[in-house]
């Protein structure tokens, strides 16, 4: 059960990892961008994301073992790899894991510490969808709606929604299971790992997943890292301030 991705360019591999509820799509524009500097940017979809497979296994330890197998299929070592929130998470631990396979590590907005669930509202929009009765994207937008009252938010889920036939809508994401299994996104990585190679941590001025007492906790497990802040953003740092955002990665990554 291989991974899908989408490659873009040429040159040193450099892997993105998208967020729960999210795909590597999400992050295209950027991708095209990083290419430009000579990368080879692989837009990964995580399992049960996107359209890669769907499985009921789903936490941390089989997350970074899909991408470890990802890396050997397609050869690639001395890697760049990034990761936003619960893809930021499969990224410290597949970096403290295999150490060797990674050059740099980027963190978007999240710490290896426990995070309570969250997504409650989120996950009951999702179910509420009737794709018996809805046909439409608008349709699925205005059933979200209901639960989800942001309107970027219910945008960057939406993007799940795709047509499984001309007449009949669906959802990419394994829905059954990431409800079953939610509670794993927000658990603590072991505190026993540590990464010392060059490490870039990136919280948005607006966000409070990264607190000022997870600075200590970042420390001790990535020794090398440093932490910038990216302005007039929240969680979705990337897609808020995506200028300031690529400027940052970009000094770090060159």
């Amino acid at each position: 059960m291989h991974l899908h991705s989408n490659i873009i360019g040429e040159g040193k591999p450099f892997i993105i990892l998208h967020g729960f509820l999210g795909m590597g799509d999400n992050w295209k524009t950027l991708a095209k961008q990083f290419s430009g500097l000579g990368f080879q940017v692989h837009l990964v979809d995580q399992r049960n994301h996107g359209r890669s497979f769907h499985d009921s296994e789903f936490n941390y330890d089989v997350l970074a073992a899909d991408l470890k197998a990802y890396c050997s299929q397609h050869d690639l070592e001395n890697i760049v790899l990034l990761g936003h929130s619960m893809g930021g998470k499969t990224a410290m631990l597949f970096a403290a894991l295999y150490p060797k396979i990674v050059s740099k590590l980027i963190v978007a907005d999240i710490s290896p510490r426990f995070y309570p669930v969250h997504h409650d509202a989120i996950l009951e929009g999702l179910t509420s969808l009737n794709f018996e009765e809805i046909f439409s994207r608008k349709e699925a937008e205005t059933q979200l709606s209901k639960y989800v009252h942001e309107v970027g938010t219910r945008q960057f889920l939406l993007k799940n929604v795709y047509r499984i036939s001309p007449d009949v809508l669906g959802l990419r994401i394994n829905l059954e299971v990431l409800k079953a299994q939610v509670s794993e996104v927000g658990e603590a990585l072991p505190s026993t790992l540590v990464f010392q190679k060059d490490t870039l941590f990136l919280r948005g001025d607006k966000s409070e997943y990264i607190s000022a007492a997870d600075e200590a906790l970042i420390k001790i497990q990535f020794p090398s890292a440093t932490l910038k802040t990216i302005s007039n953003a929240g969680h979705w740092l990337h897609a808020e301030n995506p200028v300031e955002f690529f400027d940052r990665v970009c000094t770090f990554i060159t």
